[in-house]
């Protein structure tokens, strides 16, 4: 299957020069629905949680989740969570960000899977990371849908196996 056919591009969204990749087609046919979820679980070994960030990436990690029969964690923005949180602030390519984690949902020394919706920029994956492993648990693999490998941000995660399905 071809992911491209089903990622719509949107010039000049959400600011001048962005080129956003809209994955509303996925969401609306659920045989590929279906074909990205078992295709982002396929390489997920070993690992003792699931992490989606905020926020359309809770319906990848959900799903992922469910599959696995694994535990799922929202890392969200910030103010969006109940209890005791630990955050992190990055940068986006068009302002800043806050991502926060509620303390008590990974154990010290769990093995976590990351699954986002981009690598692009890098900033809320690395941020994410980053929160992951500022709390002893530990980032086994990160997992995209889309990644645009002209901006060749891999070496950032050079610490974790690193997977995404459609390449720009």
């Amino acid at each position: 299957m071809n992911l491209k056919d089903y990622i719509l591009e949107v010039k000049d969204f959400p600011k001048k020069w962005i080129s956003f990749k809209d994955i509303s087609l996925i969401l609306q046919k659920p045989e590929v629905l279906s074909f990205v979820i078992d295709k982002l679980s396929e390489n997920i070994k070993n690992v003792d949680k699931i992490i989606g960030l905020d926020a359309r990436w809770f319906i990848f990690g959900s799903l992922v989740a469910y599959k696995m029969k694994k535990p799922f964690i929202m890392l969200r923005k910030k103010w969006k969570l109940p209890w005791e949180c630990e955050s992190i602030s990055y940068d986006l390519e068009y302002g800043k960000n806050v991502f926060e984690i509620q303390k008590s949902a990974i154990k010290k020394g769990d093995k976590v899977a990351i699954i986002d919706d981009l690598l692009a920029t890098w900033w809320s994956a690395k941020a994410a990371c980053d929160l992951v492993e500022k709390l002893w648990w530990y980032v086994d693999s990160l997992h995209f849908v889309i990644e645009l490998e002209f901006l060749n941000w891999r070496k950032i995660f050079s610490n974790q196996k690193l997977f995404s399905l459609v390449k720009y």
